[in-house]
């Protein structure tokens, strides 16, 4: 290392070292361009075409505007009361969210201070002693010095720094919006999930009843009827059965997710308070955006580019280790010298120091090539952040568009299949010809088309949070 110290302790030597100090500064200033640079989102990005058409043969989204369904509240998108209620709840007790906030408020206090670095460190530290040789007079010394030290930030160490912390608190509030976002698509998709199990609870109650009535006919009829075997009341009574099994499942089902929505919520497994499927009004507007409006919204999208500033950051910090360290400080004690001077009198001094690395020269190259490196790599998993989010956006719309059109088909089927069991039970009562494994089939038939028809309109809305959710939706 390479050290030059100007030491005075007089008023003009003072003023003559900050003059040599400032000549310095005006002469590395010269050498420290380029260090103050500021992050860019970089050309080589590629965000267009990420997101695919869920119907066009072209495979390429035709966006006919630049507004996004991402962007609505998600009071909006969510409508049902009872939801909202929840969603708030969430967001109001959710451990997970309460410690992303914590999170921020840690990395806010770390930003403080790196700005804190820019300013001189003062520090007071009076002395005193008193000695005696042989029995003499004691003599008394003290000193109640006041020192400032200064590191000058020619180079843009210090602001690099500063800037990476700023660049890491943008990504913590980025992760703060992921999490508030998840909860929000959690409460909602598990509450349709609760509707959805409501209604086939009800679906398989009416489908209860009617089995039972079959068994209680077939009964009949193998007592009042000739031709009717006891093997035909076995199997209807046990579909009656498997129809009771199946409720079973769906009411365990339901339990189950009203345990897993209250831990979302921060309560203890309760029942929920809910609507109806029925009921359910959800958007069918679902525009995307533009594809760097959409990354924009997406927050993790933005938190892996503040993660690539932050490596920005760093490789100018590690830049920065190549120049001088300047550092300037300044004493000033009021002391009596150790006794030799009474009353005390004021010492006065001023230090100036500048050091280049020099042996060093091999660990800085390294630590540079280091910084570079991760910032590649920071570039990297931004990237592949970018080709996930659009991944999502297509998986969603493709997922809305074909159980919409499902949904329609399996409403078409249920009317055909209710009308199917009808005719089959007037043919068996009416007829030889029918047997009652018809009328058992057209049952079961029934029974899974609607079950089905439920599971598709479900889906339906699941996608609707999900394309909420993969265009960043819900950070309002």
């Amino acid at each position: 290392m390479r050290s030059i110290k100007v030491t005075n302790i007089t008023r003009r030597s003072q003023l003559c070292m900050m003059h040599c100090a400032l000549c310095i500064v005006a002469a590395l200033l010269l050498t420290g361009c380029g260090l103050y640079n500021k992050y860019e989102r970089p050309d080589e990005v590629k965000a267009d075409g990420i997101v695919r058409d869920p119907v066009s043969l072209t495979d390429t989204l035709a966006v006919s505007d630049t507004t996004s369904f991402g962007n609505m509240p998600w009071r909006s998108v969510f409508t049902d009361p009872q939801l909202q209620a929840l969603i708030q709840q969430g967001l109001d007790n959710n451990p997970d969210l309460l410690n992303a906030a914590l999170n921020v408020q840690m990395v806010t206090e770390a930003l403080k201070v790196a700005k804190l670095a820019f300013l001189p460190s003062v520090a007071f530290s009076p002395q005193g002693t008193l000695s005696s040789f042989d029995g003499a007079s004691p003599t008394k010394a003290y000193s109640l010095p006041v020192s400032a030290s200064w590191n000058v930030d020619l180079f843009g160490n210090l602001l690099s720094v500063k800037r990476s912390a700023q660049m890491q608190l943008i990504a913590t509030k980025d992760y703060q919006t992921v999490v508030k976002t998840n909860i929000i698509s959690g409460i909602a998709n598990l509450y349709y999930t609760l509707l959805m199990l409501d209604r086939q609870v009800e679906i398989i109650t009416d489908m209860e009843g009617l089995t039972k009535e079959t068994w209680e006919k077939m009964q009949f009829m193998h007592e009042n009827r000739v031709g009717y075997r006891s093997t035909a009341v076995q199997s209807a009574e046990a579909a009656y059965y498997q129809v009771q099994a199946q409720k079973v499942d769906l009411i365990r089902q339901t339990r189950e997710i009203e345990n897993s929505l209250s831990l979302l919520l921060g309560q203890p497994g309760q029942t929920i308070q809910r609507g109806t499927f029925a009921n359910q009004s959800l958007p069918t507007e679902l525009s995307t955006g533009v594809g760097i409006q959409m990354l924009n919204n997406r927050a993790d999208v933005h938190s892996y580019e503040m993660s690539l500033a932050q490596c920005f950051y760093d490789v100018e910090t590690a830049r920065s280790r190549f120049y001088p360290n300047i550092t300037i400080t300044g004493t000033a004690a009021f002391t009596n010298n150790n006794g030799l001077v009474n009353p005390g009198k004021w010492l006065l001094s001023a230090v100036g120091s500048l050091v280049q690395p020099i042996f060093q020269h091999g660990q800085i190259v390294a630590g540079l090539k280091v910084a570079q490196a991760k910032y590649e790599q920071a570039f990297n998993n931004w990237q592949n952040a970018i080709y996930k989010a659009g991944n999502e956006v297509s998986n969603a719309l493709v997922s809305y568009n074909s159980y919409a059109e499902k949904s329609d088909l399996d409403a078409k089927r249920v009317k055909v299949l209710k009308q199917n069991v009808e005719d089959t039970k007037k043919l068996m009562e009416s007829s030889s010809n029918t047997t009652y494994l018809e009328v058992i089939s057209a049952q079961s038939s029934l029974l899974n088309a609607e079950i089905s028809e439920v599971q598709d309109q479900f889906y339906k809305m699941q996608s609707v949070v999900n394309l909420y959710q993969a265009l960043g939706g819900g950070t309002r």
